[in-house]
């Protein structure tokens, strides 16, 4: 694939051999599902409140291995966690948010317990979201996944990129024809009574299935972006929820791929101009674990209440999306200090994204950098969302050498900074970060390995299934 630099050759021929060893068949008999991790240049913690969006794939991911089983069950292992995971696609899946009793994991021929099998979740999660659209699966699979190595936690989306993983193993092996914005779209309920219909299948195992409260960004970006395009997608509820009479509203599929307007020659100079940095913090913390961002999702939807409130809107979903730039400017005043803050970083993020789109399809990386840096800073001062060295790192990487914007990735309360960076300068850039970080966190930049502690990064593809 044109541009497309991961995965290898050698990665596609390990993973391909681990399977066949554990399968007892041909390693040509092996299929890959390469689903990349992403990062969200612009449009930062807007996408569960109706925001716009944009993000790239990069050359980093996860790889999924597989045969079909044959029969109904599962077997699977990882290149990162110890252990198999075994179940049967014939088994009914329940939420694991409310329900935890059915997961096991079988080291040297014991059962463990959930804490210790926790890396096949996924798995489960995948087969949860395809059983709640009636989805009917006949033949299991055994596979082996494994992702790009030091990138755990990173917060670069990898937990959707594993959901994708399996959701797409499952399809194939089973002979299902699901579209990427099928794959995108399922049924789930949001809190506070708003039902919602066809939304993502990957949404489901983390909101469903996992319990958290996130938008559709992350599953949009992977399985739809392009490389050389700016991946946008607006995630405005295409019809108005009212809260005194639920009904049925979706989530909209306007989605749109940002190419350069440029010359064909051009296009490709621009494309090798830049690089992508991804430098991790050592911060680990589970998203599930952490409630910073379900307060955060709670808080603007608070702020959207008085906002609608205010403009005569009440019954209209909560969300920030629901008010209009006008009635925000006109009732902002209403809002408490904290709440206030949440509403800024909305709308102004709304206007970066657009003003970003602008400055990609141009190819002035020096414009959209400045609006990814001022989408880093407003998540830190009006989303309040990232920790103490996650805000040192950003600041760090806005002062390297070459680049263009920067901010940190995910939610902030772990993971890792990316940043736009001038390709003869990624190097530079990242020796520079290296070794300011140790500096200012000497204790986690010891317990990362100095090897992955920066990545210089390309853009990337989609998922994708390598037959």
């Amino acid at each position: 694939m044109e541009g497309v630099s991961w995965p290898s050759e050698e990665e596609l021929d390990g993973i391909r051999k681990v399977v066949a060893e554990m399968a007892g068949r041909s390693p040509n008999e092996v299929r890959v599902v390469v689903s990349p991790y992403r990062i969200c240049p612009l449009g930062a913690h807007i996408d569960h409140q109706g925001g716009v969006v944009s993000a790239f794939t990069v050359n980093k991911g996860v790889l999924l291995g597989f045969v079909p089983s044959g029969d109904s069950q599962v077997l699977l292992r990882s290149g990162q966690f110890k252990g198999e995971v075994r179940f049967r696609v014939d088994d009914i899946q329940h939420s694991r948010h409310s329900d935890l009793k059915n997961d096991k994991i079988i080291t040297n021929g014991s059962s463990k317990s959930k804490e210790e099998c926790d890396w096949g979740r996924y798995a489960r999660g995948a087969l949860y979201a395809l059983q709640n659209r009636e989805n009917h699966l006949s033949q299991g699979i055994i596979g082996f996944i494994s992702g790009s190595k030091g990138l755990d936690s990173s917060g670069l989306s990898s937990s959707a990129a594993v959901g994708i993983a399996y959701l797409l193993a499952f399809e194939n092996a089973n002979n299902l024809m699901v579209s990427p914005m099928e794959n995108i779209e399922y049924d789930s309920i949001l809190e506070e009574t708003i039902q919602l219909a066809n939304c993502c299948n990957c949404w489901l195992i983390e909101n469903g299935y996992l319990g958290l409260r996130n938008g559709i960004l992350d599953q949009s970006a992977i399985l739809l972006s392009r490389y050389g395009c700016l991946t946008f997608m607006n995630c405005k509820f295409e019809r108005a929820c009212y809260l005194d009479n639920p009904i049925c509203i979706s989530q909209t599929k306007e989605h749109k791929l940002v190419r350069l307007k440029l010359q064909k020659n051009q296009e490709a100079d621009m494309l090798k101009s830049f690089k992508i940095l991804l430098a991790l913090s050592g911060l680990k913390h589970a998203l599930t674990n952490n409630p910073g961002y379900n307060n955060r999702v709670a808080e603007c939807q608070e702020a959207a209440r008085v906002l609608l409130n205010a403009s005569g809107n009440d019954k209209l979903a909560p969300l920030l999306s629901n008010v209009e730039p006008e009635a925000y400017e006109a009732h902002k005043g209403k809002l408490e200090a904290t709440l206030a803050r949440r509403a800024e970083h909305y709308f102004s993020e709304n206007m970066r994204v657009i003003k970003g789109l602008e400055a990609w399809a141009s190819g002035n990386l020096q414009e959209f950098g400045k609006l990814i840096t001022g989408s880093g800073l407003s998540s830190i001062k009006n989303y309040e969302c990232g920790a103490e060295p996650l805000i040192q790192l950003y600041e760090i990487m806005v002062r390297a050498p070459g680049v263009y914007g920067a901010r940190f990735s995910g939610a902030g309360f772990r993971g890792c900074c990316i940043a736009i960076v001038d390709a003869g300068r990624a190097a530079e850039a990242a020796s520079f970060v290296r070794d300011e970080y140790c500096k200012v966190q000497p204790e986690l930049a010891s317990q990362i390995n100095p090897h992955t502690a920066v990545l210089i990064c390309e853009a990337g593809h989609s998922a994708r299934i390598l037959l």
